[in-house]
């Protein structure tokens, strides 16, 4: 089998900790041990749309493995299939994927390591079809890529948001106060349900889970009967009420997924205040949970990733993404993985587990 010579990289999508330490695992292994070029690919596909990327060399990655964000930068609105483009003040959508491919060709490489969420690798499942050489790898805080059982990011943004509920407790306490922590987690409530749970929450509410702002209000008057005066609500930015709608935080037009949610917790906050006397106030996690230094276990997850899809290239393993399987790692089709979001079973042993030490769901 031929050496590898040659190989570029991508960070696509919202930032997540341990992205530097994935550039840095493939980089690293691509120079020590096949002592190949390695070239990174600038802000994600607009850097393939408009042909814009750089040598990477190994002083290039060394110190970057705590750095938070990604040091190619990233976009999460230059789709090759759907790139935005505006006319006379009017907002138009252009297929560049022909421009795109040809850019890879001219960078002669064996090989393109995509590091994405759905919507990044749903794109490189595309382009694979279309020929273009692609290896996958899992970045997504929420959690809910298909084929693996956790993405980097994921561990780091647990840990954030439960020290952000730890902080809440005493205030919750010192006032005698509702305190409503709204989390990331469009469609599903990976993070809510783990922070929750290490939180210690009362309540967790997550878009798998319609909740009744009745049955909130329930429990929240039962913790007050019991001389338990606060409660802990942890609720994901996708929850919704029954018979109700999520909230929306605005409309990005140029992206390719355009809503942007955000406000289930201050919408949460008015009906418990109108149902109740109770002072509620709302914390918004928000982007603290995509920035700082990745967690230990993100560190080793993200190098374990990134040295394998070096692997995967150099055995022309292409049109798959590098996926976790309990403590290995496996090869998942990027077609699998483009097919929708992996969402928390109502049957989770988790939320069995919350469930069982009191935890209400809002059903």
């Amino acid at each position: 089998m031929a050496k590898l010579t040659r190989i570029a990289i991508l960070t696509g999508g919202g930032d997540a900790p341990g992205m530097n330490a994935v550039i840095r695992a493939v980089a690293k292994k691509a120079i020590l041990e096949y002592g190949a070029e390695v070239i990174g690919i600038e802000d994600g596909y607009e850097g393939l749309i408009k042909g814009q990327c750089r040598k990477l060399g190994y002083d290039d990655v060394s110190g970057i493995l705590t750095l938070g964000g990604t040091i190619l930068g990233t976009s999460n609105t230059s789709n090759p299939y759907r790139y935005p483009v505006k006319r006379r003040n009017r907002l138009e959508f252009k297929d560049m994927s022909t421009t795109t491919i040809k850019n890879i060709s001219k960078l002669n490489i064996d090989g393109l390591i995509c590091i994405g969420g759905d919507g990044t690798l749903s794109t490189a499942s595309r382009l694979s079809r279309q020929g273009v050489p692609i290896v996958g790898i899992p970045k997504t805080i929420d959690n809910d890529l298909r084929g693996t059982d956790i993405s980097f990011g994921f561990d780091s943004a647990v840990y954030i948001a439960t020290e952000g509920i730890d902080r809440i407790h005493t205030t919750a306490q010192s006032h005698h106060r509702v305190m409503i922590v709204e989390v990331m987690g469009r469609s599903a409530g990976w993070i809510a349900l783990h922070s929750g749970i290490a939180g210690g929450g009362d309540i967790i509410l997550i878009p798998e889970i319609p909740y009744d702002p009745g049955s909130v209000v329930s429990r929240v008057r039962k913790r007050n009967e019991q001389g338990r005066r606060f409660s802990i609500v942890v609720v994901a930015e996708g929850a919704r009420p029954k018979d109700g709608d999520i909230a929306v935080q605005r409309i990005v037009k140029e992206s390719p997924d355009p809503i942007r949610l955000g406000g289930i917790g201050f919408v949460l906050g008015a009906q418990i205040e109108t149902m109740m006397e109770v002072e509620t106030r709302t914390v918004v996690m928000g982007h603290l949970q995509r920035g700082g230094s990745p967690t230990p276990f993100d560190r080793v997850l993200a190098t374990r990733l990134g040295t394998q899809a070096v692997d995967m290239v150099q055995n022309k393993r292409f049109g798959y993404m590098v996926g976790v399987k309990g403590d290995s790692l496996i090869k998942v089709p990027l077609e699998e993985v483009a097919k929708g979001p992996r969402t928390v079973p109502l049957n989770h042993p988790l939320i069995q587990a919350a469930r069982a030490v009191g935890t209400c769901f809002g059903d």
